[in-house]
């Protein structure tokens, strides 16, 4: 699939819930959240013919998201079975990292299970280390259980680990250093992202707003200057950086800052109730759900897919005044 600037479109993230067990201030910053109904809520059954239709049009990497995706029931195999689908390259889930290291009733921990099923990269969000700060930001003192599911996704064997951390103005200043040792001495790669206009208007400030390049100089105070490293991709945008005299690669994600921010995007977002979105910034979204409820078939959710494909914005509009119309938790990370 292309889109009409020339985009191949092979990644789909997949939103399972909008549950989640924290209430991080960037993505669903109140208490008292008004959940989808079940029946509100694609099955697994409707994701994973979403997800095989994708990969007949070309989709070959799919990240799981939330919400937090490891608080929905049965979610082990439901991985078991997407990770089956033929043709598709690679499975990986977004999580806060406070569930990786439960036990399951066979004695795994959900990290080792979700490794066994075929999940190959993790992203664990984290944007401090200091425990009081942790649960101030998240509304939940987890990092005792968030650190014990890194080390969970470590000894499980995924193929890569990342570290996601929003930089916030007063809070991710001190955090830097220390994120930037922790996933050097453990061998994950560490990404910081600029906050987003993806939440509510008391968070979205100009004073809690940090830059991807301040948090770059203030890294550099530290370590000395930064080599960019344009050769070194992942799935997403993130421009990596090497870190001098110890081979440690941080990438930043400037979605708000990097004017070339959407020229590689190559993804489509499915939310958990059913929409399909092909830009996280912007409003567009087409109820995919209605359509398999009425009884589509595979040809016609093909064509649907293409549709919106082809309706996919040449840059986001974060940068034009954007106002948030559903919180990030609703979207999908």
């Amino acid at each position: 699939m292309e889109d009409r600037f020339g985009h191949r479109i092979s990644y789909l993230r997949i939103s399972v819930t909008d549950r989640c067990n924290e209430r991080c201030r960037y993505c669903m910053p109140v208490e008292l959240q008004e959940w989808l109904p079940r029946e509100g809520v694609l099955s697994y059954e409707e994701i994973l013919r979403v997800a095989a239709v994708g990969v007949s049009l070309g989709v070959r990497r799919i990240r799981v998201t939330g919400g937090e995706p490891l608080v929905r029931r049965d979610i082990v195999p439901f991985f078991e079975a997407l990770c089956a689908i033929p043709g598709l390259e690679d499975v990986g889930i977004s999580t806060n990292g406070t569930l990786l290291a439960n036990p399951l009733a066979d004695g795994r921990s959900t990290a080792r299970a979700l490794a066994d099923a075929g999940v190959r990269t993790a992203n664990v969000s984290l944007d401090t280390l200091d425990r009081e700060t942790y649960a101030a930001a998240t509304g939940r003192d987890y990092l005792d259980r968030a650190l014990a599911g890194i080390e969970a996704a470590r000894a499980a064997g995924f193929e890569k680990i990342k570290l996601n951390a929003v930089l916030m103005r007063g809070q991710s200043e001190a955090q830097l250093r220390p994120l930037a040792d922790f996933a050097h001495e453990r061998g994950l790669l560490l990404r910081f992202i600029e906050l987003m206009p993806v939440s509510t208007g008391d968070v979205l400030t100009e004073a809690n707003f940090l830059p991807c390049a301040e948090a770059r100089r203030l890294l550099e105070a530290e370590f000395g200057p930064l080599e960019r490293r344009p050769e070194f991709r992942t799935n997403g945008p993130a421009s990596y950086f090497e870190v001098p005299g110890r081979g440690q690669l941080v990438g930043f994600i400037g979605a708000m800052s990097d004017l070339h921010f959407c020229e590689s995007c190559n993804k489509l977002r499915l939310t958990c109730d059913g929409k399909l979105r092909p830009c996280l910034g912007s409003h567009l979204e087409f109820d995919l759900l209605q359509e398999i409820r009425r009884g589509a078939d595979d040809r016609e959710i093909a064509e649907f897919i293409q549709m919106v494909v082809d309706r996919k914005p040449k840059e986001h509009d974060f940068r034009d005044n954007y106002q948030p119309g559903r919180k990030m938790i609703a979207i999908g990370g």
